[in-house]
């Protein structure tokens, strides 16, 4: 496959931040198929080292000790090239990890209210952070951690807002804010 487009700033990577359910998974699947990368969710990648889910490991070790097992995941896959990586919502409270991803990482910050967020989140499992709420209570959990973790999501170079976009949009936009085209003629 040819590749249409090349990243900004000559980075290897396409790194996707954002709250949960702010479209880092779905969104990152379909840049992989366009950039032609593989793509990597940073949370699949800690379930299949420890063979235990996301939930477990925080009922296991607490939100440090799968902090540790996240910024370790992080550091390992910002050695490769060619990844879109969607991380987890809470990896922005580690500079540790932003500092590994950027290295060889473009990094995009995909936005949601946390209206939206809620609704995309209500029937979801494997939510640890909001595992057991009712829908009322999920909500204002998401608009405290969304106000706690503002700062950290703001200090991503590319902003991208899914709120009120489909997936198809989301990626366009990303699209246009990361990358360059790459020329069909030689240079010359």
């Amino acid at each position: 496959m040819i590749p249409l487009y090349r990243l900004r700033d000559g980075k290897a990577n396409l790194v996707l931040f954002g709250f949960m359910g702010s479209g880092k998974t779905t969104v990152g699947r379909m840049l992989a198929r366009r950039l032609g990368f593989e793509f990597i969710d940073l949370d699949d990648e800690i379930e299949n080292e420890t063979g235990c889910a996301i939930s477990e490991i925080f009922g296991y070790e607490g939100e440090s000790g799968f902090r540790k097992r996240e910024l370790a995941a992080a550091r390992r896959l910002a050695d490769r090239t060619g990844l879109v990586i969607a991380t987890g919502g809470g990896v922005v409270k580690q500079p540790e990890a932003i500092e590994a991803f950027s290295q060889t990482g473009l990094l995009v910050c995909l936005q949601v209210d946390a209206d939206e967020c809620a609704r995309r989140v209500l029937a979801a499992r494997h939510r640890p952070l909001i595992e057991g709420e009712t829908p009322e209570a999920r909500r204002e959990r998401i608009a405290s951690l969304l106000a706690e973790r503002a700062p950290l999501y703001a200090a991503i170079p590319i902003q991208i807002p899914t709120t009120d976009a489909p997936a198809r949009t989301v990626v366009r936009r990303v699209l246009k804010a990361a990358t360059l085209p790459v020329s069909s003629s030689a240079d010359g």
